[in-house]
């Protein structure tokens, strides 16, 4: 009876389907609930990072000196450097319509972290006394641009973003079939014309910098220190070259079955291994060099990472 209750209970609490009482679908649900929960705090830290990053980007360099960055924070930034409004209440009202964009193109989870990154960034902004760093121009623009591209590399990790350029972006790119990068460029080339006009040439060159170093940030805080190449093997020596990955380098393989084309001997269509590993770029050279030893004429594909999850990578250090 005790039993009984307590599913009961566990049910109607939990919202799980009368279908769902056993053990292994409340383990189920609740291991997902532990992810999701742990994941939440991981995409809350990093926003935090990004609130508190971008904030000394803006208050210790940018905004003392009246630099301009790219995107919707150059607005409010250009805005608050040619009047006296706050900066804090700029970035809200600025960012309003790229919320509801955000909203309608990506989604609800992805709005609302969105809408709360830059309300509090906009709070950070109001009443954390930033100090201001310094007034030497190169500086200004190096490091007020690290520190905000920071931010905006944080919170997109976290699954939201400060800045609302790319969420029109991707939906002018849905639109008018043209890139993001393109969107993003003739915006910003929109912005630093601006402020050439309103401000000077000078500030507008200085900006375009600030812009270069924040860019280069996100690039750097979202795809991660370490940088990854995926590399497809195909040769008929196949099992020799996995063993040797295996064995020399400490790194894990993925064995796919394939065909070949028409080669340099005429059309063969016999079935044949390729493999396929994911190492670091200071093991690119060793693993070419053992190719090189084991199969001369081995074809060899390389490309870029972005980062990994799992496996092997990141736990076998280099032989």
């Amino acid at each position: 009876m005790n039993n009984a209750l307590s599913r009961f209970l566990v049910q109607k609490i939990l919202g799980i389907e009368k279908n769902a009482g056993s053990k292994y679908e409340l383990g189920k649900y609740f291991f997902t609930l532990k992810i999701e929960i742990r994941r939440f705090f991981i995409n809350l830290f990093f926003i935090v990072c990004g609130i508190l990053s971008a904030g000394f980007g803006l208050k210790s360099f940018l905004l003392p000196n009246k630099f301009i960055d790219g995107g919707a924070t150059g607005i409010a930034l250009l805005i608050a450097g040619l009047t006296n409004w706050q900066l804090s209440y700029l970035l809200i009202l600025i960012n309003i319509p790229f919320m509801f964009l955000g909203f309608k193109v990506i989604g609800k989870s992805f709005a609302i972290k969105t809408s709360l990154a830059i309300a509090g960034l906009a709070l950070c902004t109001a009443i954390i006394p930033y100090p201001e760093i310094t007034h030497d121009k190169l500086l200004v623009a190096v490091f007020g641009g690290f520190f905000l591209g920071a931010g905006i590399g944080f919170a997109v990790r976290g699954g939201g973003v400060i800045d609302g350029t790319e969420v029109l972006a991707i939906f002018l790119s849905k639109k008018f079939r043209i890139t993001i990068g393109d969107v993003i460029l003739l915006f910003n080339i929109l912005i630093f014309s601006v402020v050439a006009y309103l401000l000077s040439v000078e500030t507008a060159l200085y900006s375009i910098l600030t812009y270069l170093a924040a860019s280069k940030t996100v690039d750097f805080v979202i795809e991660g220190i370490e940088e990854y190449t995926g590399v497809t093997i195909i040769s008929h020596k196949a099992e020799t070259i996995r063993l040797m990955i295996i064995q020399k380098l400490g790194r894990g393989v993925t064995v796919y079955q394939g065909k070949r084309g028409f080669g340099t001997k005429g059309e063969n269509t016999s079935s044949m291994e390729i493999i396929y590993t994911v190492i670091t770029r200071l093991e690119v050279n060793k693993l070419t060099s053992e190719i090189e030893k084991i199969d001369p004429e081995a074809f060899v594909v390389m490309s870029t990472v972005k980062d990994t999850r799992g496996g092997m990578i990141k736990k076998r250090p280099l032989k």
